[in-house]
């Protein structure tokens, strides 16, 4: 049986796509009745994927239509230009993107992304709006240490009572949300059971890394963007480096790789074992964030809460 894939150029007003078996090219309106129509086209095909680029605000309504109806593989735009780039296309339209997209999906055989939950979605839309206010607190009150004029230091105090209470309310939401989903305030226990990762932390865990529980130790540290990346050429041998995966869920381990290394006597004692070998503290820092998500994916597959390990005798 054919594998039938689609390229999807996503814009704000509407859709381009491409059926590469076919040799078909479409435009829909980015819109509920436009997506019913490319659904109801798609319906007759044999889709093993619909490959789409991630494009912020415009791609959304098309997740959430057709998310767990047809097979969908996000892919990263730098990527996307690349492989268009590397097949000697240079031209650059709507049209010619969606036809690029379904020669990377057959060409690299790309599997479809796991269909993310509602609940989830609502979950990561509170997080990045948290993540916002938190920024915006810290740049007042940095100017407040500055600020001379009191019309504006009276401003910024208002503005700044204003976010606390913002930043109060979403994240009694976000609890809210977690509690009600049994499996994900199972998962919200285990992770708070780790020295380290508090309900702030394991909401943004659970938020941008839905997968967790699923994953084996080295998906889990490249999802994350903390599997450091080789460099070496010949003789010539670079420095490693970390790149790309999930931002904010690399943003959201770095307070509780500081706290573990701290207080979580396993992690402690990696850090001290990395500093004692001439490791620089950013790199012990960030192998301490990947060992703790590692523990915390681990810890969800066996559905366990962590506990010490007994002393060495």
């Amino acid at each position: 049986m054919t594998e039938h894939t689609v390229g999807i150029d996503i814009s704000k007003s509407h859709l381009d796509v491409f059926h590469l078996e076919g040799q078909d090219a479409r435009r829909f309106n980015n819109s509920a009745g436009g997506l019913r129509a490319l659904q109801k086209w798609l319906t007759n095909l044999s889709v093993a994927r619909v490959v789409y680029e991630a494009t912020g605000p415009y791609h959304r309504q098309l997740e959430t239509a057709l998310s767990g109806k047809l097979p969908l593989v996000k892919v990263n735009p730098l990527r996307a230009r690349r492989f268009s780039q590397a097949c000697g296309t240079h031209a650059k339209t709507d049209a010619v993107d969606a036809r690029c997209l379904a020669r990377m999906g057959a060409a690299l055989a790309l599997e479809p992304d796991l269909p993310v939950a509602e609940n989830i979605r609502d979950l990561r839309d509170l997080q990045v709006a948290r993540t916002a206010l938190n920024k915006e607190r810290t740049r007042l009150r940095n100017r407040g240490q500055i600020q001379t004029n009191a019309v504006l230091k009276r401003q910024d105090k208002t503005r700044l009572n204003l976010i606390e209470k913002q930043i109060s309310e979403l994240n009694d939401e976000i609890a809210k949300r977690i509690a009600e989903n049994k499996t994900d305030a199972r998962k919200r226990d285990i992770l708070c059971s780790i020295p380290g990762i508090g309900l702030v932390a394991a909401a943004a865990i659970l938020a941008f890394l839905p997968e967790i529980g699923t994953l084996d130790r080295k998906q889990a540290g490249s999802l994350a963007g903390l599997a450091p990346h080789s460099r070496e050429s010949g003789q010539w041998k670079g420095k490693a480096f970390i790149s790309g995966g999930r931002k904010p869920l690399r943003d959201s381990l770095y307070m509780p790789a500081l706290v573990a290394m701290r207080f979580n006597p396993d992690l402690k004692a990696k850090y001290q074992k990395l500093r004692e070998a001439g490791k620089p503290a950013k790199v012990a820092i960030v192998a301490i964030m990947r060992k703790l998500l590692e523990t915390a994916n681990a810890l969800v597959k066996a559905d366990r809460l962590w506990t010490e390990k007994p002393p060495c005798v």
